[in-house]
């Protein structure tokens, strides 16, 4: 498939290699369960020494809407027309600035990330006066809660300054002082120095947490929001070393293209051959710890085919061949058929494989 989206996924696969890992396969230490020996997630919320939550532990944040659409929830004309246009620009060049590619921190990105090697997972140390957080990129943030305030005029840097305080058995995070360098969510949504960030940490049970990030700079976005995300232990494992490769550079001046490229290859398709696709499809090939299977629902409309991912949205496809489409938020969607040319399943492609989706309806 001649399509500049998932060219770009095989250059972002150069540019981070995750490295060689020892102790991924130790059984977790004080983990709870069950007489067969498996992880009870559900068992009772540890506690610290001094009778707070203790969120200490390997997390791995699920996937959603917000990682890559931070403003999937906000109405049309409450982000301002030029952060509106630098969005569509970093679109259409493929997210060639995405931090991330340039083995830049990923700064407020981190809260709601999930599903990618760099970004997916978080380890937290808790201590009385101070919280760290680790991510496997190798940056880290330092919550400090020993009731210091936040500074009122902070030198601006990647990661921001953080103080935290308990409201019951939640920890509320107050965080200021990012530079401008970063971006808010995969599609490129920016931010100035004046954001500002409110996260609220409950840990439901010992494998579950909620998350809710509140946003607010003024200097982009008319109103303050909130979206929320949810993280689950990770047993039986480590943080994974993933550094970003010093070839980088070299990948980068093969990273070319627009997102609009698709659309010159773009193939006529039979409109009762896209109807043959119509449905919804559940994934079976589960990558993300516990079985959180998301959903996919498959539409035509005036002729084109589209794909909504629960959780995240409507996108068109640009069929690629009668049975792969690109457009899929930088992936690829192909459909198998049986010798009669009925759909078995439908296919995620990733460079590390394809997800298959069984069919529905």
């Amino acid at each position: 498939m001649k399509s500049a989206a998932i060219f770009v996924l095989i250059v972002a696969s150069m540019i981070s290699v995750p490295l060689a890992a020892q102790w991924a396969n130790y059984p977790t230490p004080g983990l709870p369960r069950a007489a067969s020996g498996d992880p009870n997630l559900t068992a009772p919320a540890p506690r610290a020494p001094d009778g707070k939550p203790d969120l200490s532990g390997l997390w791995d944040k699920i996937s959603t809407k917000y990682s890559r659409d931070i403003t999937a929830d906000l109405k049309p004309g409450e982000v301002q027309p030029w952060a509106e246009a630098l969005v569509r620009e970093r679109t259409e060049d493929l997210g060639k600035e995405y931090p991330g590619a340039h083995c830049l921190p990923l700064g407020p990105l981190y809260m709601t990330a999930g599903g990618s090697t760099a970004a997916g997972m978080m380890k937290i140390v808790q201590t009385p006066t101070l919280i760290i957080i680790l991510n496997p990129d190798l940056t880290y943030r330092q919550i400090f809660v020993d009731g210091r305030k936040l500074e009122a005029d902070p030198n601006p840097s990647w990661m921001g300054y953080s103080v935290g305080h308990w409201e019951g058995d939640t920890l509320v995070v107050e965080s200021n002082g990012f530079n401008d360098r970063t971006w808010l969510d995969r599609d490129g949504h920016p931010h100035t120095e004046a954001l500002h960030t409110t996260e609220r940490y409950r840990r439901k049970d010992f494998g579950h947490m909620e998350i809710g990030v509140t946003l607010r700079d003024p200097k982009v976005y008319d109103k303050t929001w909130t979206v929320t995300a949810v993280a689950q232990i990770a047993p039986d494992t480590e943080l994974i070393e993933y550094v970003c490769n010093e070839d980088a550079k070299d990948a980068l001046e093969h990273w070319v293209g627009k997102a609009s490229d698709d659309l010159k290859s773009e193939v006529k398709v039979p409109a009762e051959t896209l109807a043959k696709y119509a449905g919804t499809y559940r994934e079976l090939d589960i990558w993300n710890g516990e079985p959180i299977r998301r959903t996919i629902e498959i539409t035509v409309s005036e002729g084109k085919l589209f794909a909504d991912l629960k959780g995240r949205g409507r996108v068109q496809l640009i069929a690629q061949s009668p049975t792969m489409f690109s457009g899929f938020f930088g992936l690829g969607i192909k459909f198998l058929v049986d010798s009669k040319g009925a759909v078995d399943y439908l296919a995620e492609m990733h460079v590390s494989g394809d997800y298959r989706f069984e069919r529905l309806k």
